[in-house]
């Protein structure tokens, strides 16, 4: 069977894998320049910083075994358990940075990136998805990864319908801010490196040194969502000059010596589908994301494979 897959994050690559495992020949599409989606790592100088995903748990015995492979190569690290206090259940992060693990799903597999699907049409056969460069490929069966409503205009091109609760699901925005300093001394972020909640703007600050995937002093700063729903069409000089007033506090005494403002129009489901994926009545469409098993890496990596299972 011939499957394409629409989005090179976590579900998609999952799904990508499993398919691939099975004997299906599979290829991923996906329009950013690297692979990973929300498991976004980027460097700046020294600095490393996860500025999506900033770390994963683990509860499905499914998923324990996959992040079990990850630890024994070195794809994966505990980082802490807990951060406030310890509460004995890991935390873990990307060796490397959280994109790591979207690496190692990728390897060995056809995955295409810089490459926008324009459009999805049916076929006698299956169906039609076209990129931006206009070429046509054909497919037995497709999996959409992409958040649902860029998933839906692609279904409202091919003349599908997607139910309306699960259409009418909306994301919350997350606003970020990322701060390279000169030296670890004097900011205020304490040991193991995470702050939840710390404040009434911020929803998470990480220390990448602290995760060990810096060598510079390199913070992340997510904004919490009501925050950044309020602020998110301002313009980024302005979003950046009050995230840094907000970030002053854990910055400290510390001299910044770069700055950058991040922005994910679509960080986190409001509310979740009930099952793992959502299948067209042709059998051959598949929905999958974080929407349906849940809002988190774990819930991501199950959604992939049970769209990956929904085809066998």
């Amino acid at each position: 069977m011939r499957v394409i897959v629409v989005g090179a994050g976590l579900s998609g690559l999952t799904a990508a894998r499993e398919l691939t495992s099975n004997g299906h020949d599979v290829s991923v599409f996906d329009k950013g320049r690297g692979v990973g989606g929300r498991l976004a790592t980027r460097r700046a100088g020294n600095a490393v910083f996860d500025h999506g995903a900033q770390f994963f748990t683990v509860r499905n015995p499914e998923f324990q075994t996959q992040v079990d492979s990850w630890l024994s190569s070195g794809v994966v690290r505990e980082w802490c358990r807990g951060f406030e206090s310890e509460d004995g259940h890991p935390r873990y992060v990307g060796t490397t940075g959280m994109t790591a693990l979207a690496k190692d799903l990728a390897a060995g597999h056809d995955v295409r990136t810089n490459t926008l699907v324009f459009s999805l049409t049916t076929s006698d056969n299956g169906w039609i998805v076209t990129t931006d460069d206009g070429v046509a490929h054909s497919a037995d069966a497709v999996i959409l990864t992409a958040p649902l409503p860029q998933s839906f205009s692609l279904m409202f091109s091919a003349g599908v319908e997607m139910p309306e609760d699960l259409r009418t699901i909306d994301y919350d925005r997350t606003l970020g801010l990322l701060v390279t300093l000169l030296s670890a001394d004097g900011h205020t972020v304490p040991a193991p490196g995470g702050l939840q909640y710390p404040d009434d703007v911020f929803s998470f600050i990480g220390n990448n040194s602290s995760k060990g995937i810096s060598s510079s002093t390199a913070l992340t700063f997510h904004a919490n969502p009501e925050w950044s729903r309020e602020h998110f069409e301002l313009p980024t000089d302005q979003i950046g000059a009050e995230l840094m007033a907000a970030a002053q506090r854990w910055i400290g005494k510390s001299i910044v010596v770069h700055r950058e403002v991040k922005k994910w129009r679509f960080a986190t489901p409001q509310r979740v589908w009930p099952e793992p994926c959502w299948v067209h009545e042709s059998g051959s469409l598949v929905l999958a994301g974080d929407a349906f098993a849940g809002p988190k890496v774990e819930g991501a990596y199950l959604s992939g494979l049970a769209a990956a299972r929904a085809l066998k």
